[in-house]
């Protein structure tokens, strides 16, 4: 018997298009609001990423591709020259340190608000968000976006394919399209945030097609090796409803793309036990990535999520994505690998008001004297990905 048939699944290596893993936990993109209010990463960031280099994979957090699209201050860019010199900081470290980085390009849409960006949010429809949003000096009411002109569309898809060449430029592995959590793309795919009559709304095929025509023109410029996507099937998140049409929209959306042998397709909140799981992993015929469905805000298991991640690997899966748990865990992977008990998560209040606490300063087992080991619980609810 080898060694690899007695290791774990989720400790043993994986092929990811050219790159070639050490193990299958992927650090999920988590939006921490530790960049300058220009966008631009700095040393704290630096630092931070290079704690978490053991992990197969980093994806950075949600990196705007252009100024409209800019979610909540402090959030990363890739649009300027300054961004790129700022991230090429980052991924030297973490390759230093021996990882490796996708980076996540995120765009808005109606989450955005003029007080964050200074400009007013776009959108497919002039439909804003059905609740308040973080900005400057605390919560504000959300703006009514406007609604994208087909010039708009088109500049859109430009400036992610920019955005995608700058990160390679960073030093990044690849990037990672944002589909999820009620952000621009998938704005475009649900009926209730997208009422147009053109050929970007009505019918699912007419509304996967901006998400089609971003990841297809990213995966033209910088190789479909480099390029994954993630998606968050029925996720209700900043005021998305896809009704009754999940299935179709994502059967639309994925035979759109399946061609292209992305780097990966990367699942949110993915529970092997639901039919929508199999029904992913039958018709992506590449990669998939799984973000396990631990129940968030519920609090996170004490394993923090390591028999998730196995049943989804069993079922299929080929890579598992944690958030919290590396969040608070810089040395996720060795704890994981040993049984060590994790670290607790901090309050909520330290999750995005910037700064060393509760970012940078979660101790790693060899600095944690042996007496003081326990258990992790998780306190609070917070948003970010399990």
């Amino acid at each position: 018997m080898t060694e690899t048939t007695l290791t774990p699944r989720l400790f043993q290596p994986a092929p990811l298009g050219p790159l070639h893993l050490p193990n299958r936990l992927v650090v999920a993109p988590l939006t921490r609001n530790r960049a300058g209010a220009d966008g631009v990463p700095g040393a704290l960031m630096t630092t931070y990423y290079a704690q978490r280099a053991s992990a197969g994979l980093i994806i950075a957090e949600g990196t705007t591709p252009n100024r409209e699209g800019q979610t909540y201050p402090d959030i990363p860019a890739i649009h300027d020259p300054a961004h790129v010199l700022g991230w090429r900081q980052v991924t030297g470290a973490v390759a230093e340190a021996g990882g490796t980085m996708f980076l996540q390009l995120q765009h808005g849409g109606r989450v955005g608000h003029p007080r964050t960006s200074g400009l007013v949010p776009v959108a497919p429809s002039p439909v804003p968000l059905p609740e308040t949003i973080h900005s400057h000096g605390g919560r504000v009411a959300p703006a009514v976006p406007r609604e994208m002109t087909l010039q708009d569309i088109r500049s859109t898809v430009t400036d992610f394919v920019r955005a995608a060449r700058n990160a390679v430029e960073a030093g990044f592995a690849g990037v990672e399209v944002h589909g999820a959590n009620g952000m621009l793309l998938h704005q475009f795919m649900a009926a209730n945030t997208n009422r147009r009559t053109d050929a970007y709304g009505g019918p699912v095929a007419h509304r996967v097609r901006f998400a089609v025509e971003v990841v297809r023109a990213v995966a033209e410029a910088i190789g479909p090796e480099r390029v994954g996507l993630r998606i968050s099937p029925a996720n209700t998140v900043n005021g998305i409803d896809e009704g009754e049409e999940t299935a179709r929209l994502y059967r639309a959306l994925l035979a759109g793309l399946s061609d292209l042998e992305l780097a990966y397709l990367h699942l949110e909140f993915a529970d092997p036990s639901d039919p929508l799981f199999a029904r992913i992993r039958d018709d992506w015929p590449g990669t998939l990535m799984a973000n396990p469905a631990l129940g968030w805000p519920a609090p996170l298991p004490e394993d923090g999520g390591r028999a998730a991640g196995e049943r989804l690997l069993g079922a299929g899966a080929d890579l598992i994505a944690l958030g919290r748990a590396f969040l608070a865990n810089p040395d996720l992977v060795e704890r994981l690998r040993t049984g060590a008990p994790l670290n607790r998560i901090r309050e909520e209040y330290t999750m995005y008001v910037g700064g060393a606490t509760g970012y940078t300063d979660y101790p790693t087992l060899a600095e944690i004297p042996a007496p003081a080991l326990r258990p992790t619980t998780d306190p609070v609810a917070m948003s970010v990905s399990g």
